[in-house]
């Protein structure tokens, strides 16, 4: 009797619990990459085709002030990971390709004329991240997709998703910032397993899909976390040619919107949308799944310059009118997305909600609709917005962004680009720019968006009582999150100082190179670990001694080019010194740091290996440069 009273007492005491675990909804975390605010139909797009999305979007909630915690892919990523802003992370830029560790945030001069931040390359695994914080309370965990927040490099190295709390990541392509080689398969170039024999045109989204409806099936039973980080669409402008014909059809040239290759590119991305939801609702499981669909930053507004199929490089990829700019920008089409929320009996369906919400809120707001309390200690700066998504009021009173890097060179393409930092309240808007008044001081830009969404009228000196405030706002948010504050470089224009010409080293005549690489360029110079050369044609090439065995090498590579173009790594046999393998790489031109990471499959021993420049570069800047050989420790240049 006294053991039946007890097992009644366990079964009284556990019942809440049980309940509680049995009414956690499954989480479906859907992540666009460059996806603009009016890239898809539910959202004003006339011209792209989304059925799949707009069918998701009358399941839940649009989210009309929706936000991306940076107008760059890695920064947002990490803040909706760790709910904090990139500003306290140091994650700043999409540097987290790089083969270079850097986990301290910090100011770095170099030869522009403001100094920038250099970015934390790694999401450090000290932070207890969304999908540890779900897998702690009893969540399968999988990640499919990019991830672009840093891969191991060395033994000890945590930084990929199966060390940040994923039992699954797939398809594990951590080095490749995009589908290198194409997002149609075959992946030679992008994904490395040699198990996967895919049908030669399918589309890599469409693969992860099918992935993740079988980890949708192996996990019943018991609750599961699907971060589902789609390719699509970012580059490369690659699509399938009949979709792309499709679209040809449907062009009206007066629509901002009219590039028929990233048009097949939304399709192929809705395409894979929709397959997941039918893997989601074929396991009965939809009716208690959350479902959350974002993107990491505002859409493409700008040429791409090269595409495949070509004919379609210098039709603007696509338009986020009425906001101003794009991707890369800290104006409204840099950082507003199409955010929809579906949760069934929950939120409304087909409703729309205006209240402000970031990528930063989607950690808490995640945690709190599963009833799971953030790790102590963990700062957060997002918000939980589950009583905003019922209806209620939102705690969110503004946004902050923090951007502090760019390029004047390329603010004028890429209008807005350039170090600074903004804050939302209400229906207001400041942006800071730094150092880009003639003296060098900063200059603020103040826009009412409910009157001017393109922000084209500056209200800063017809309200500068308001824009002190917001810009003291915005201050206080930089001093708490210890944010890097780019300034005026002190030796632009002057010339070389005494420590420049220490610090800067022509290549001698010998053309000889730190690490045994030779220069066959033009004039070589290494500047702060930077190696600028100067490209005198087709045929520059820097080279070095390889003594690569048989098997699959690796070249890793950052570089950053003012211009568009195509180089190639080349291998020279160690008998007789023939071409004997030619792997071609691609630059964007848009003169910001790009990593590159080709496969060489060697099938003799290859004595020297060839980094030729890209065609149509002057001059191009690298950093680092590592090989992975079939055997023995990879090698590693820094400059």
């Amino acid at each position: 009797m006294k053991h039946v009273r007890l097992g009644i007492l366990v079964t009284l005491l556990l019942a809440p619990f049980t309940a509680r675990a049995a009414d956690r909804p499954n989480v479906v975390l859907i992540l666009a990459d460059d996806l603009g605010a009016h890239d898809v139909g539910c959202f004003g797009s006339t011209y792209y085709e989304t059925p799949n999305i707009d069918r998701l979007a009358s399941r839940g909630v649009r989210l009309t002030n929706a936000y991306s915690a940076s107008p760059l892919c890695s920064p947002t990523r990490s803040s909706i990971m760790v709910g904090q802003n990139p500003a306290r992370t140091g994650i700043t830029a999409p540097a987290c390709h790089s083969a270079k560790v850097i986990l301290t945030k910090k100011l770095v001069s170099g030869n522009a004329r403001v100094n920038v931040a250099n970015s934390v390359t790694r999401l450090k695994p000290t932070y207890h991240t969304l999908a540890e914080a779900l897998r702690d309370a009893g969540y399968a965990t999988g990640h499919f997709g990019k991830w672009h927040l840093g891969h191991n490099m060395a033994p000890g190295d945590a930084y990929e998703p199966k060390d940040q709390g994923f039992d699954l990541d797939w398809p594990h392509a951590p080095r490749a910032a995009g589908p290198l080689g194409g997002y149609l398969a075959p992946w030679e170039r992008f994904i490395s397993d040699p198990a996967i024999k895919d049908d030669i045109g399918r589309h890599v989204d469409e693969r992860m899909a099918d992935e993740a409806g079988a980890f949708i099936r192996s996990s019943k039973g018991r609750p599961f976390f699907i971060n589902f980080w789609l390719f699509s669409v970012h580059s490369p402008w690659n699509a399938r040619a009949d979709y792309v014909g499709y679209f040809r059809q449907k062009t009206d040239p007066a629509n901002p919107q009219r590039n028929p290759l990233f048009a097949a590119m939304v399709k192929s991305m809705d395409d894979a949308v929709g397959r997941l939801l039918r893997h989601l609702d074929e396991s009965g499981e939809a009716d208690n799944t959350l479902i959350v669909f974002w993107s990491d930053n505002g859409g493409y507004a700008y040429p791409p310059k090269q595409t495949d199929p070509e004919g379609y490089a210098e039709i603007p990829a696509t338009s986020n009118l009425p906001f101003r700019s794009g991707k890369a920008s800290l104006y409204e089409g840099g950082t507003r997305e199409p955010g929809i929320v579906v949760w069934p009996g929950v939120v409304k369906p087909g409703s729309t909600a205006d209240f402000l919400m970031q990528s930063t809120d989607l950690y808490p707001t995640i945690l709190g609709a599963c009833g799971v309390e953030p790790k102590a200690g963990q700062k957060m700066d997002g918000f939980d917005q589950v009583s905003a998504l019922q209806g209620g009021p939102s705690p969110r009173t503004h946004i902050f962004c923090h951007f502090p890097h760019g390029d004047a060179r390329r603010d004028a393409v890429m209008d807005g680009f350039y170090a600074g930092s903004s804050i939302r309240e209400g229906r207001f808007k400041l942006i800071r720019f730094y150092a880009r008044a003639d003296n060098g001081s900063d200059e603020l830009e103040l826009y009412d968006l409910s009157e001017d969404p393109g922000e084209h009228h500056n209200l800063v000196h017809e309200k500068p009582e308001l824009a002190s405030d917001l810009n003291e706002l915005l201050q206080r948010h930089l001093v708490e999150n210890e944010a890097v504050i780019p300034v005026l470089n002190p030796n632009f224009g002057k010339g070389p100082s005494n420590a420049d010409a220490t610090a800067k080293k022509k290549a001698p005549a010998s053309h000889e190179l730190p690490g045994g690489w030779k220069n066959r360029a033009g004039e070589a110079v290494v500047h702060d670990g930077v190696l600028t050369v100067q490209s005198t044609g087709a045929r520059s090439f820097l080279g070095v001694a390889a003594g690569i065995t048989p098997g699959t090498a690796r070249i890793m590579f950052r570089i950053r080019a003012p211009q568009a173009g195509e180089g190639r790594v080349v291998l020279l046999s160690e008998t007789g010194g023939a071409e004997s393998l030619s792997v071609p790489y691609k630059v964007s031109g848009d003169s910001v740091w790009e990593a590159v990471t080709l496969e060489l499959p060697v099938e003799e021993k290859a004595g020297i290996l060839r980094l030729y420049l890209p065609q149509g570069s002057p001059a191009v800047d690298l950093d680092e440069i590592t090989l992975s050989l079939p055997a023995g420790k990879p090698r590693r240049w820094s400059f």
